[in-house]
């Protein structure tokens, strides 16, 4: 799938602006992170697979790190070599749909 025109690379100030409202969500190199804390393992897979189902909606995927009980979600357009709408949406949609459950 070509990158459409719209897919823009965010500039660093953009991304600090949104980050200023965000709980839990950090800049890495050009990427979005946050960390996800759970007690047990399994509620840890729970949450990927809450999120694996939010990313097909959007057809845009993070990467995914599991070890034990902390998830950790990263956002990237490859397309573009860093951060655009595209992950801020998901990232916001991820965040919407697992209000139940902080990022630290």
């Amino acid at each position: 799938m070509a990158v459409s025109e719209k897919a823009k690379k965010l500039n660093k100030e953009s991304v600090r602006g949104w980050l200023e409202n965000r709980k839990g969500w950090k800049r890495q190199a050009n990427r979005l992170t946050k960390d996800f804390v759970f007690t047990r393992f399994r509620d840890s897979i729970v949450f990927v697979n809450r999120v694996a189902t939010i990313a097909d909606s959007c057809k845009h995927h993070p990467d995914m790190d599991v070890r034990g009980g902390t998830v950790t979600l990263s956002l990237s357009t490859e397309e573009v070599g860093g951060i655009t709408e595209k992950d801020i949406g998901l990232a916001e949609q991820i965040d919407f749909a697992t209000s139940w459950q902080g990022g630290r």
